[in-house]
C-alpha cells in the first residue's frame, strides 16, 4: 500500500494502476494560490507566483483519478470538490491529531501578562501573521503591554517589514529548533494563543493550543470554526483578515480572565474527546483495510503475488 500526502504527481497515478493506493488532501492549494495573488504587489510578482503553482493542475487531475482521497475537515473536503473536482464519494474524513499527554497544562507555570503565542512556518498570505503584527501595533498605541512568541523563524517579507517599521523587536521573540515539551512550555507562558490565518484545511497549532489549555483567539478562515468549535465557548472568535476584529477580540479575551480560563478549559476538552493521534491513526487504519478491500486492488495484490 501507498499513500502519498499530497504530493499528487503524476507519477502516483501510475503506481496506483500497479499498487493499492491512498492520498491525503489538506486542502485545496487553490486557496493559497489565489491569497498570495491577491497580496501580490506588481504584475511581475502574480506572475512568478502563477509559475510556482503551476502544479495545482496536475494535482486536481490526479486526486481526481484516485479511488480513496483521506481529507482533514469537512471544510476541505466541500472545497476540494469546489475547486479540484474530486466525487464526493471518494473522499473520507480522517483528521490530524495531537497527543494529550505532551500537549498539557502546566499549572505550575505562570502566565506573562500581555504575552501572545502563534505559530507562523512561514510569512505567506494563508497564514495572516501580518494582520496579527498590525493589531499588536494597535493595541500597543493605545497603551497595552503587549508581547508575542512566534514559533518559527523570521524570514523576509511583509511581517518583517512591519516588525522593522513599528520597531517591534523587543516586543516579539521568535523560538524554533525546539522541542515539544520548550513548545507546550511557551503555551503555559502566554495568556493567549492566537491563530490569524485568512484559511486553513484544519490547523494542526489550534489544537495543539487548545490542548495545553491556552485559551485561542481565532478567525472563522476555512476549516477553523468547524475545528476551535462555538465562540465564547471554546474559543475567542473574529473575522478572518480584518485588524479591528483581531485586537477586538484579543483585547476582549486579555480583558476578561473568567471567559479565558473557562475558555482555555473547554478547549482543552474539545480536543482531546475529537483530535488525539490514536484516533487519527485508528481512523487511518481504517481507511487502508477499506482501500485493501477493494476488489480492483484484491486483483493488484493477486497479480503482484501478494495473496
Amino acid at each position: 500500500l501507498i499513500h502519498d500526502n499530497q504530493c499528487l504527481g503524476w507519477g502516483i497515478k501510475r503506481l496506483e494502476k500497479i499498487i493499492p493506493t491512498i492520498v491525503t488532501l489538506h486542502h485545496p492549494i487553490t486557496r493559497d494560490r489565489a491569497l498570495e495573488m491577491a497580496a501580490a504587489p506588481n504584475f511581475y510578482k502574480r506572475w512568478s507566483i502563477g509559475r510556482w503553482y503551476s502544479f495545482v493542475k496536475m494535482q486536481g487531475k490526479v486526486a481526481s483519478q484516485m479511488p480513496r482521497v483521506v481529507v482533514v475537515s469537512e471544510n476541505s473536503i466541500n472545497d476540494i470538490h469546489a475547486d479540484m473536482g474530486v466525487a464526493l464519494d471518494r473522499m473520507r474524513l480522517v483528521p490530524v491529531g495531537v497527543d494529550p499527554e505532551l500537549f498539557t497544562p502546566l499549572p505550575h507555570i505562570e502566565r506573562k501578562p500581555g504575552r501572545l503565542i502563534t505559530t507562523a512556518s512561514a510569512d505567506v498570505a494563508l497564514k495572516g501573521l501580518a494582520y496579527l503584527i498590525e493589531a499588536m501595533v494597535a493595541l500597543r498605541e493605545d497603551g497595552r503591554d503587549i508581547s508575542l512568541t512566534i514559533i518559527g523563524r523570521p524570514k523576509p517579507g511583509k511581517s518583517m517589514d512591519l516588525i522593522d517599521r513599528y520597531n517591534l523587536h523587543p516586543h516579539i521573540e521568535f523560538v524554533s529548533g525546539v522541542s515539544d515539551e520548550r513548545i507546550v512550555e511557551l503555551y503555559a507562558e502566554a495568556e493567549l494563543a492566537v491563530v490569524p490565518s485568512l484559511y486553513e484545511g484544519f490547523s494542526l497549532p489550534a489544537i495543539e493550543a487548545m490542548c495545553t489549555g491556552t485559551p485561542l483567539v481565532a478567525t472563522d478562515g476555512g476549516a477553523l470554526p468547524e475545528v476551535t468549535g462555538a465562540d465564547g465557548e471554546t474559543v475567542f472568535r473574529c473575522t478572518a483578515g480584518n485588524v479591528s476584529s483581531l485586537a477586538t477580540s484579543i483585547l476582549q479575551a486579555l480583558d476578561q480572565p473568567e471567559a479565558r480560563a473557562a475558555i482555555g478549559a473547554a478547549g482543552r476538552q474539545r480536543v482531546t474527546e475529537r483530535w488525539s493521534w490514536r484516533h487519527c491513526a485508528e481512523l487511518t487504519v481504517d481507511q487502508y483495510r477499506e482501500v485493501l478491500d477493494m476488489p480492483v486492488n484484491l486483483a493488484k495484490l493477486q497479480r503482484n503475488g501478494r495473496l
